[in-house]
């Protein structure tokens, strides 16, 4: 059985993914290509992510942009499910890779989180697309390969580094999708972050006042004076400290 409950077709992603998209060598290039139609499908969903979502996305709105006719695009993909598969491989950009880097686990983890954390900032429906039974396609596995070509000499074991990496792409997904949702509440509303906390200034006041939150009426000024970036670099290194205490420990996962 290669469908799933969304209607995807397994096969017929993996084939899109991977199969050759070459052109007849003879006659006029048709308008069309399944790379345009990718293409097309992410500066649409850039364009709603922060809107109306990725629920808006749909093979009308994606033809409406290219100024084709929806039924024109199911000659390329079946529909938007597969094309979902397509557009979060099409946005992965894998940098070079330096013969002569040697580099430390947690160099090597540190530049892998920045670029996952552009790449949702870039895009960010991207961390909102359900990935927890990935396909794997051609930059996401060039991704891979070049990672653990990094990492492997490091001397860990393949099974702890893969589960480093993983915890980590949680990590950073988590994170980008909270910033995202706040941000898309600013433009939901028109009301910005700042306003909003504003407006319950003097409900919470009172509450402090009252004497039946002393630990929170003590707390400092600059408890909350931190942005989204300042706590995804906190973060990212608290998890790569833990990394450290369980590698100094001798790095045998249960």
């Amino acid at each position: 059985m290669t469908k799933e409950p969304d209607g995807r077709d397994l096969n017929l992603s993996l084939k899109l993914l991977w199969g050759g998209r070459t052109r007849p060598q003879r006659g006029r290039p048709p308008t069309l290509s399944l790379d345009r139609i990718v293409a097309a499908a992410v500066e649409v969903a850039d364009e709603l992510s922060l809107t109306e979502g990725l629920e808006a996305l749909s093979m009308r709105s994606i033809a409406t942009h290219l100024g084709v006719g929806t039924m024109s695009l199911y000659r390329y993909v079946p529909g938007k499910s597969e094309l979902l598969d397509l557009m979060l491989d099409h946005v992965i950009e894998v940098p070079e890779t330096d013969p002569g880097d040697v580099r430390g686990w947690r160099e090597i983890l540190t530049e892998g989180a920045h670029h996952h954390w552009k790449l949702c900032m870039d895009h960010p429906w991207y961390p909102f697309v359900d990935q927890s039974r990935p396909l794997l396609g051609p930059n996401s596995m060039r991704g891979l390969d070049r990672l653990f070509s990094l990492l492997r000499p490091t001397g860990l074991d393949d099974r702890t580094l893969m589960m480093m990496i993983g915890v980590q792409g949680d990590y950073v997904d988590g994170l980008a999708r909270g910033y995202i949702n706040e941000r898309r509440a600013e433009r939901r509303t028109g009301v910005s972050n700042e306003e909003f906390w504003q407006a319950q200034a003097p409900t919470l006041v009172d509450a402090m006042n009252s004497g039946r939150f002393p630990t929170m009426a003590a707390l400092s000024e600059s408890t909350f004076d931190f942005t989204y970036e300042q706590l995804f670099e906190f973060g990212l290194a608290r998890l790569h400290d833990g990394f450290a205490a369980f590698i100094d420990r001798g790095a045998r996962p249960a």
